[in-house]
């Protein structure tokens, strides 16, 4: 088997996407999904090694593919009656409209023009990190999600059961995602982008309650904004390049397609004013939150920019687009500190760390994308593990409330170890996130990016300011008369635990990772490779990174002192042993209540989000202004 099969890992999830609402009995769907997640990884795997033993350099393939382009074509034309039909249901005409315009647009292009030969899928370095976050981060997902969903509908009876229809969901969506980042061709990548879109305004209207078709629809419809500009960047690139080749576009640096394409790449990557759709996603269930937030959907937006990022240095599109990601960032992280709905400071967190990349994609410079590309490996592994993790909890404790998880350290102990290391692992030192935005400071500096600086500082300390929140309430001493029983399914553990091991090894590993992988991404995309850290830096740094295992060993010995070193203390009355609750001097029961600062005066959505949407939109209708200005 030569890297000529590599459209067989799309063809894995393809065909379990098929069967999966047609497996009759939970349990024969569960094994089915195991044994697909674990095939998808194995191919995965094998791929990458048949790659690095042809050199690791790109590797160029299928230049003749007539029948795939007509395919692809009438899969398109397929996706947009989907979308008017269901638009046309809920009265959403708008949103049809976006669609069929972009249709028609690509149809009409691909009709009127003849381009020549050329590759429509590349593997190289980049290519081949993605197939591994999405084989691995993606496939442990859909394991995950076989315990939760029964678990889901064990608690949520009001809504009807469509497990298949939600495995379909998730399976096509990694198919979709690994033809997204295989593909070299604007026109390839377009069709799994539509795809990508659709699945995540399916999965998102899940439980069809008016709140998750709203909020579906939104997300339709800024994708579809984004869509439209990828269908304009390709008719423009088609008619004034006369090439659609993604390298050539990069290589040309023709501002309107680039703008086009960039705004394609912050739609998707949920980046200000377009972040609400990513925001409302959480009415999903769980496993579907994880998948969209850390393995697919945001990434493909972030990997555009990735990708265009050496057109983007020094340029109006690279400077609004690195604007638009550091705002974005400092921004969500102001609005995540007002929230205590765990799976909502995860989507704002995810928004920001996710601005972060898109400012390192904006800057274009080789530090910036080894910053970003860094950033991208932790942030899949973590955020997916914090999915996860609260999801679980919500399933134990009847709430993903962050207050209610107070002292759960003695109360659901496994959950706490898996969801500590996932928050160190986003903000604490010596885990590759903060190593990773280090970086970038040093990037932004270097550039003479100030404004970017401020950003970046002030961001980072808002982001510590939520996550030491809510790690002190994980690990507090804090005993209650409430049973909790842990329903965690052993599924559920097997994913998590290897998420938690997987970021513990990403850290102790940190040099060769920097030296072994991100170092030749960069050599591939800018041609040129300069030393980001030294050797010497990196060997400190694996000494200091040796040390994440005092985390959960910390966490595993407190837990166990607890106990013996607990103290009944005094409440203003007669303790009824576990501090909570107390008999006051009139008689009467008192229950004392500790809360976190949420500042929601300050940083609340209501008072920020509206004003920074203004802001962002504005900046990026400038940037269109000045651009199709200087065009005409």
């Amino acid at each position: 088997m030569t890297m000529e099969s590599i459209w067989i890992v799309m063809a894995l999830p393809t065909i379990m996407a098929a069967a999966a609402p047609f497996i009759p009995s939970a349990e024969m769907r569960g094994k089915a999904v195991y044994a697909a997640a674990g095939i998808l990884m194995a191919f995965t795997l094998f791929f990458l090694g048949a790659w690095l033993n042809q050199g690791g350099q790109t590797i160029l393939l299928y230049v003749r593919t007539e029948a795939a382009d007509h395919a692809m074509l009438a899969g398109e034309f397929l996706l947009m009656g989907l979308i008017v039909f269901l638009s046309v249901r809920h009265k959403k005409y708008p949103i049809a409209l976006l669609s069929v315009v972009q249709t028609c647009l690509v149809a009409w292009m691909e009709s009127r023009t003849e381009f020549p030969e050329a590759a429509h899928m590349q593997i190289d370095c980049l290519a081949m990190l993605m197939c591994i976050i999405i084989a691995f981060v993606g496939g442990l997902i859909c394991i995950y999600a076989v315990g939760y969903m029964k678990e889901y509908h064990h608690h949520h009876t009001e809504f009807t059961d469509r497990s298949g229809f939600f495995f379909s969901m998730l399976f096509f969506f990694l198919a979709a995602m690994f033809g997204l980042v295989l593909s070299a061709n604007l026109i390839w990548m377009y069709f799994f982008w539509e795809i990508t879109s659709v699945i995540s305004f399916l999965l998102i209207g899940y439980t069809r309650t008016d709140e998750a078709v709203t909020n579906s629809f939104r997300a339709l419809w800024m994708n579809l904004l984004g869509g439209l500009g990828f269908a304009v960047a390709i008719a423009l690139s088609a008619l004034d390049l006369g090439t659609v080749e993604l390298d050539q576009v990069v290589a040309a640096g023709s501002l309107l397609p680039l703008a086009c394409l960039s705004l394609a790449g912050l739609t998707k990557s949920a980046q200000l004013p377009f972040s609400s759709w990513l925001l409302g996603a959480m009415v999903a269930p769980t496993p579907s939150s994880a998948l969209l937030h850390s393995a697919t959907m945001v990434k493909a937006g972030v990997y555009l920019l990735i990708r265009l990022s050496p057109a983007l240095n020094g340029n109006l599109v690279g400077t609004i687009v690195s604007f638009i990601g550091g705002f974005t960032f400092i921004a969500a992280s102001l609005m995540a500190i007002a929230q205590n709905d765990g799976k909502k400071v995860l989507a704002f967190s995810t928004v920001s760390n996710l601005g972060l990349i898109v400012a390192c994609a904006g800057i274009g410079m080789e530090e910036t994308i080894w910053g970003a590309v860094l950033l991208m490996i932790f942030h899949s592994v973590s955020k997916s593990m914090l999915f996860q993790a609260v999801g679980a909890t919500e399933n134990c404790l009847g709430s993903r409330d962050i207050e209610n998880m107070h002292g759960m350290l003695l109360r659901l102990p496994k959950l706490t170890y898996i969801m500590g290391i996932g928050i160190a692992g986003m903000y604490l030192a010596p885990f590759g996130m903060l190593i990773s935005k280090w970086v970038a400071l040093k990037a932004f500096v270097d550039s003479g990016n100030y404004i970017l600086v401020l950003f970046l500082a002030y961001g980072s300390a808002s982001t510590m300011f939520y996550w030491t929140k809510w790690l002190a309430k994980l690990i507090s001493m804090h005993h209650t008369k409430e049973e909790v029983r842990d329903v965690t399914r052993a599924d559920q553990y097997v994913s998590m635990f290897l998420h938690a091991g997987s970021m513990l090894c990403l850290c102790l590993l940190f040099p060769l990772l920097a030296t072994r992988i991100v170092n030749p991404i960069i050599l591939q995309i800018f041609g040129e490779s300069h030393e980001v850290l030294s050797i010497n830096v990196l060997n400190t740094m694996a000494v200091m990174l040796a040390s994440v295992i005092v985390v959960p060993a910390a966490m595993f010995l407190v837990t166990k002192a607890a106990h013996r070193d607990y103290v009944p203390i005094y409440m203003g009355g007669v303790n009824e042993g576990d501090n909570t609750y107390f008999t006051n001097s009139y008689g009467l029961p008192e229950h004392l209540y500790l809360t976190n600062w949420y500042l929601r005066f300050e940083f609340g959505m209501r008072h920020l989000r509206r004003p920074s949407e203004i802001i962002s939109a504005g900046v990026l209708v400038v940037l269109f202004c000045v651009i199709i200005g200087g065009a005409i």
